[in-house]
């Protein structure tokens, strides 16, 4: 049944799927207070899923820094929090993670083990957009920036997790020629997509790079989040009877980051299990052109 909702794709990534795997995760969750004493690092976490994470985190006793755009618009989030997880310990950090020199200045103050870094940011422009450094948006967004602060932070993590948010999106998009896209008309739902394969296909040359630290990438579905209403306001509309809430989507980052003994390194995960990187053939990638983007993006981040 499993693997019949997965393929399917619509039961498996709305709250249907949800409810019916999860009902043999009770024996599965992590343990209460399972991460009393460690630090988490969450992206993106102002709203919908990285919100739904630093809660998630903070209940099994993590401290969690929240890393924002612009820490003043963060206030309401962090009062919310706070309300709700009364004796957690909750950070605000401002920093824009397409901005590889704001990265570096973030990096260079934190201090002290990390236990989980959670690469959740996201965005999705309409038209071209670049980064300060001069890169397109979603690229910086979801794969300079984090892997550049996976590196930069690599020595708090020696015994860390770190996890990337990544999007059901991608099984559509192969590895793009023009990772900037360039040289071709711009669409903001595909230059998505083509990132999050980025992300996944990268995830296994990054967890053997960090060993014995362990990477993983996860998708949560489809769940109803202010980024998906701005992004895709006729697809939100259209399916929210069937999405998950954010809480549904964050369980299996949650998870990842706290679930004893760590799973196997390397993977793409959804709903608490390991799925295929690929259901197309025309997506898969050689491993030519896997070296090409592995080498192009972590030169172009600054590593």
């Amino acid at each position: 049944m499993d693997t019949l909702l997965d393929r399917t794709v619509i039961p498996g990534y709305t709250r249907i799927g949800y409810g019916l795997r999860s009902r043999s995760w009770p024996s599965d969750d992590p343990a209460p207070g399972s991460l009393a004493g460690k630090t988490a690092v969450v992206t993106g976490a102002r709203s919908g899923l990285g919100k739904a994470t630093a809660a998630g985190l903070a209940r099994l006793g993590a401290a969690v820094h929240l890393v924002v755009r612009d820490a003043s618009r963060a206030a309401d989030t962090l009062a919310e929090l706070q309300r709700d997880i009364p004796d957690a310990t909750f950070v605000v950090d401002e920093c824009d993670i397409s901005d590889l020199d704001a990265v570096r200045r973030y990096a260079a103050g934190l201090t002290g083990p990390i236990h989980a870094l959670v690469h959740n940011a996201g965005v999705m422009p309409a038209r071209r957009t670049e980064s300060p450094q001069g890169h397109e948006l979603t690229l910086a967004t979801h794969v300079l920036g984090p892997l550049l602060l996976t590196e930069l932070l690599r020595p708090n993590l020696t015994d860390g997790r770190v996890i990337l948010i990544t999007s059901g999106g991608m099984y559509t998009q192969p590895l793009p020629a023009d990772p900037e896209y360039r040289d071709e008309p711009y669409r903001g739902a595909t230059a998505y997509a083509r990132s999050k394969r980025i992300q996944v296909a990268v995830t296994p040359l990054l967890a053997a790079d960090l060993a014995p630290t362990f990477v993983a990438t996860t998708h949560p579905g489809w769940s109803e989040t202010p980024g998906l209403t701005d992004s895709l306001p006729g697809f939100t509309k259209l399916t929210k009877p069937f999405l998950r809430t954010p809480e549904e989507g964050a369980d299996t980052t949650v998870w990842l980051a706290a679930t004893q003994p760590a799973p196997p390194t390397g993977k793409f995960w959804h709903d608490r299990r390991t799925r295929p990187t690929h259901y197309l053939k025309r997506t898969q990638e050689s491993p030519e052109a896997l070296d090409a983007i592995w080498t192009y993006c972590r030169r172009a981040a600054g590593i």
